[in-house]
């Protein structure tokens, strides 16, 4: 069994965003996974680095709960909106403020590298569109580099995506599908 953190960054609980979350979650509960969730829209911070960063702001309650949090995991589960070919805004900020060295990694002293300090995690990070995956792609290019490798990867965990496209649009049988899919994933602990 897996230590499970599910990050669910769309500010409202109650989209498909949040029932997806949910799914896993109760999914992951019910076979045994240990399973922690935090919903961006309940979190109390302020996502503007105010001063870039030259000074780093001391971070809030929430957002040491988040890292607290990834450090625990074994697998984390992010799902978010694609909105204007990324996350939400409120989860840029969230990174922007809390993805830290020390925290997410650390540069060497020469610059010409860095140790990954959240290595040995995987994620699942479920991004839903408007528009299908590969349609986004074809006009504006990979809308899931910035999270999966540029973030995530970047700090040592291995991601696997899992795109939803159309989703404000599907019909109860597709919508039943997509669930059962994550149900799945749940399930394994993926």
């Amino acid at each position: 069994m897996k230590k499970i953190f599910i990050l669910l960054g769309h500010p409202d609980s109650g989209t498909l965003s949040g029932e997806i979350a949910s799914a896993y979650e109760e999914t992951a509960k019910a076979v045994g996974h240990d399973v922690r969730r935090m919903n961006i829209g309940d979190l109390q911070f302020d996502p503007i680095l105010h001063k870039g960063y030259r000074t780093i702001q001391e971070l809030e309650p929430d957002l040491k709960q988040i890292q607290e949090n990834l450090r625990w995991c074994d697998h984390f589960v992010f799902v978010y909106p694609v909105w204007w070919s990324a996350t939400p805004a409120l989860v840029k900020g969230m990174f922007d403020r809390m993805w830290l060295p020390g925290f997410a990694f650390k540069f060497h002293a020469d610059k010409r590298g860095w140790d990954k300090l959240l290595k040995g995690r995987t994620a699942r990070v479920i991004a839903l569109s408007k528009m299908h995956p590969w349609s986004i792609r074809l006009l504006f290019g990979d809308h899931t580099n910035e999270i999966s490798h540029a973030t995530l990867g970047f700090s040592g965990l291995r991601v696997r995506m899992t795109e939803i496209g159309n989703s404000e649009n599907l019909s109860e049988k597709a919508k039943a599908t997509r669930i059962k899919q994550i149900r799945s994933l749940a399930r394994a602990g993926m």
